[in-house]
């Protein structure tokens, strides 16, 4: 994997950590820039329109879950990678992360190596998602859009989050069918260490916030399946 025109730029207000992770990320090849707090990262990614983001989830100004937010909110953004950096294992920090929009969370102290291989792999699914065929799925009321990662519901658009897309789309590419948990971890977040299936559980309740109650429905002990 080509990682030279790769963009990554790294957010918290601890220059040590930026350092660290910038310092190991221009070795693999990445292009790094860098933001001190969460004010400073959406005016950056503006700038300069990354493919991933890594984000302290506690900043001053504004903390790493609000900027993810704002910048959720922007189309420009509604496919970039954002991963949460955090020494923080509350159970709640998670959930919020992953309500509005977190990819994947890397853990402090930072383990270069570690890094190094979630954010690759995390690249690795985004180059592979482009390369499958851009199929435009229209199913009663809704109209998927991969190429665009649209959707609309009787012809109003409605934003997902990257992750929330591709869970739809792979339970709506076959309705019916019955997709366990790990089945979707498998195709969703492959080989990350960070998701449960508490991830996929919030996920879902996204969906059905945004798109309605009726479309995803649950196999109770088993998993999920799209109804037509």
């Amino acid at each position: 994997m080509s990682t030279a025109k790769q963009k990554i730029l790294v957010v918290d207000d601890e220059p040590d950590i930026v350092e660290l992770i910038a310092y190991n990320l221009k070795r693999e090849g990445y292009q790094v820039h860098t933001a001190s707090n969460g004010q400073e990262a959406v005016s950056t990614a503006k700038k300069i329109m990354p493919d991933l983001i890594i984000l302290d989830v506690m900043m001053p100004k504004m903390d790493g879950i609000e900027a993810c937010r704002i910048m959720r909110a922007m189309p420009e953004f509604k496919s970039t990678f954002m991963v949460f950096l955090t020494a923080r294992s509350e159970e709640y920090s998670e959930i919020a992360g992953f309500n509005v929009g977190a990819d994947d969370y890397i853990a402090k102290p930072i383990k270069p190596r570690a890094l190094l291989s979630r954010i690759n792999a995390i690249l690795r699914r985004n180059a592979h998602s482009e390369e499958l065929p851009n199929e435009k799925l229209e199913i009663a009321d809704l109209v998927i859009d991969r190429e665009a990662f649209l959707v609309f519901k009787d012809g109003e658009k409605i934003v997902l989050a990257k992750k929330e897309f591709e869970l739809l789309y792979l339970l709506a590419s076959k309705p019916g069918k019955v997709y366990t948990r790990e089945v979707i971890l498998k195709n969703i977040w492959e080989d990350s260490v960070v998701v449960t299936n508490r991830t996929i559980d919030v996920h879902i309740r996204k969906l059905r916030e945004k798109i309605g109650e009726n479309y995803v429905s649950t196999v109770k002990g088993v998993g999920y399946k799209f109804e037509a």
